[in-house]
């Protein structure tokens, strides 16, 4: 059964001697004035990661395969949605709704499409889901952060010069310290359509749950070279009833050192009567002040209410 309530919050990344998300220069992302951002989807793919390792489907994810023809390589979106689902959409000669029907029903099998949807262009289709959970861009609001470059020695030539006696250089480029808060929203209307189509139940509490769990631990989860340094230290989550509406807490939110103060009691308190539950996960080395009460605050590491 669906879920009925809206969910607000705000996702936060530390980073310490990391780059939580680089550009193509391999420079941490910034806008026009500087100010380093992290896009929607690299918190994403930290949580398809962690899925996709405890063997949930997730659709939208690298994945290789091994052939004759190209070696290894990526497979396209239709043979990971073959592979994940074991449908052959090229030999499935079914025609029009009860094809669509199918391929609807197995794509919202997928944890990642029932959170964030799809966009599923694939042998005669065209499906879009606007997923039920959106993730804004997550700015950096450490105002101490520093970019260092980091000279690396490879224990290796380079190969393509014979007359070069000396290994290569290379380097890594990480912040020295760095805060992102990723802010979101769950509107669990959003598969409505879908619902009346009968090929799915709709967002429902358990999908929250599970969203709430991997958005708390999957940065911290993903160890990748780069990231070795990244975790998920903050999370604010403010359930609502279905029908209200607020704007993004990310602005609401101030950095100062160690201390997240969080100044949302004037945009709450006026509809104290349509909030259901606040809830602050926060790291014990960090310390939060949040000037609205009936907030539980909760140890991100051990779950233990503060």
């Amino acid at each position: 059964m669906r879920m009925d309530k809206r969910v607000y919050g705000v996702i936060g990344i530390r980073a310490t001697m990391a780059n939580w998300n680089a550009d193509f220069t391999g420079n941490p992302k910034a806008i026009s004035d500087d100010t380093i951002y992290g896009s929607d989807k690299a918190l994403k793919y930290t949580m398809k990661a962690m899925w996709n390792q405890e063997g949930k489907k997730v659709l939208y994810i690298k994945s290789m395969k091994l052939d004759e023809k190209n070696g290894l390589s990526p497979r396209s979106l239709s043979e990971r949605y073959d592979y994940l689902f074991e449908h052959n959409l090229k030999a499935d000669k079914t025609k029009g709704d009860e094809k669509t029907t199918r391929v609807l029903k197995n794509l919202f099998n997928a944890v990642d499409v029932k959170n964030f949807g799809a966009t599923f262009a694939e042998e005669g289709m065209n499906l879009s889901i606007t997923g039920a959970v959106q993730v804004g861009q997550g700015f950096n609001k450490d105002e101490q952060v520093n970019v260092e470059e980091q000279e690396i020695l490879s224990p290796f030539r380079n190969s393509k010069n014979d007359d070069d006696k000396n290994s290569t250089l290379g380097t890594k480029i990480v912040t020295d310290r760095a805060f992102y808060f990723y802010p979101f929203v769950i509107n669990p209307k959003a598969y409505a359509e879908f619902e009346a189509l009968g090929v799915t139940d709709g967002y429902t509490e358990e999908d929250y749950k599970e969203f709430k769990r991997v958005a708390i631990s999957s940065a911290t989860f993903f160890a990748s070279n780069s990231k070795v340094g990244c975790q998920t230290d903050f999370a604010l989550f403010v359930e609502t009833a279905s029908d209200t509406y607020l704007p993004n807490f990310d602005s609401y939110i101030r950095l100062e050192d160690n201390v997240i103060k969080l100044n949302i009691q004037k945009i709450l308190e006026p509809l104290e009567n349509q909030i259901e539950k606040i809830e602050i996960y926060y790291n014990s080395q960090l310390h939060v002040e949040c000037d609205m009460g009936g907030t539980t605050k909760i140890d991100i590491i051990t779950k233990e209410v503060l």
